[in-house]
């Protein structure tokens, strides 16, 4: 009887905004702004990439995958976010639950990864100019974003292959707005600390590993930057870096403080603020960031506007 109550779960309630009731629609308002102006910053970013030959480069590149990565990432968790908002009862599918965590951390760590890559471009940029486009060529662009993507997934199948091997006995009612790693694995009624240690591994290396490797190749980069001889080369050369650094420390920040401890430590309100931060704000920060402080990206923008919104007449 016991093993037959094990396996009856086939959908969980997602409670995550459901003790909010009216600011559900004022929650619903902003977030459909905020997804809809993502989706459209994100699709200017890859427009402009795509049609101004002055952006066909290397870091570019990466920025155009990564806007790519970050539209799917809002995909799979804002628009069933959105609908609950609006639902009686907020539910979702065992297996559209499964869908979702596999897809949420598989781009996750894609982005996690590609920030990585997006740090050693810049490295290579300052620190090797010389033999910049040797190193860093088109196939190995296409490479590096290959085996982003191959590791991100990877990490994703053991990750859902450890959640969602655990029994659900207890309840099926997620304390979340989402399908996250935590709040689904609380809800198995074994042991699972041997399942969370090896997710924690899995964090350390997703997160702690890229991120010490971004800051020995900025240690190298302000270096070399701090023997240019000109103030405006100095200035020009941070401010290549100035978006990424942005990026970095936004991205890992949030992601650290939620899988960078212990499952004992979740705390439902507070981590949901962060939630919250790097599923519908991050998504929007990256191209507002590559927009807003970089004048290659500004200036491609004007000219791909005035060629192709206000084309000029015969």
């Amino acid at each position: 009887m016991k093993r037959q109550n094990q396996s009856m779960v086939t959908e969980f309630i997602l409670i995550g905004f459901s003790n909010l009731g009216d600011l559900q629609i004022l929650l619903f308002c902003i977030f459909l702004l905020v997804y809809l102006t993502t989706l459209t910053a994100n699709a200017t970013i890859m427009t402009v990439i795509r049609l101004e030959k002055a952006l066909h480069t290397p870091m570019y590149f990466f920025l155009f995958v990564l806007s790519c990565s970050e539209t799917c990432y809002t995909l799979v968790i804002i628009p069933k976010m959105l609908t609950n908002l609006l639902s009686t009862i907020p539910t979702i599918s065992f297996s559209g639950c499964a869908a979702q965590l596999y897809f949420f951390v598989g781009l996750a760590c894609t982005n996690c990864f590609l920030i990585a890559v997006m740090g050693y471009d810049r490295y290579i940029a300052i620190c090797n100019p010389l033999n910049y486009t040797l190193i860093v060529s088109q196939a190995t662009c296409i490479q590096l974003v290959l085996a982003s993507s191959f590791c991100g997934f990877l990490i994703s199948v053991v990750v859902n292959i450890l959640v969602f091997s655990v029994p659900f006995c207890a309840s099926n009612r997620i304390n979340h707005f989402f399908c996250d790693i935590s709040p689904v694995i609380k809800l198995g009624c074994t042991d699972t600390n041997l399942k969370e240690m090896v997710i924690f591994f899995l964090s350390i290396l997703v997160l702690l590993v890229p991120f010490v490797l971004i800051f020995i190749s900025y240690v190298f980069i302000v270096s070399t930057i701090l023997k240019i001889s000109s103030a405006e080369g100095q200035r020009k050369a941070f401010a290549t870096c100035a978006s990424h650094l942005t990026v970095v420390i936004v991205h890992y920040g949030c992601a650290s403080f939620i899988y960078l401890r212990p499952t004992s430590l979740y705390s439902s309100d507070k981590d949901r603020l962060v939630a919250v931060t790097y599923t519908v704000i991050t998504p929007l920060l990256n191209p507002l960031v590559y927009t807003l402080r970089n004048k290659e990206v500004n200036m491609a923008l004007r000219k791909v506007l005035s060629r192709y919104a206000f084309p000029k007449t015969l």
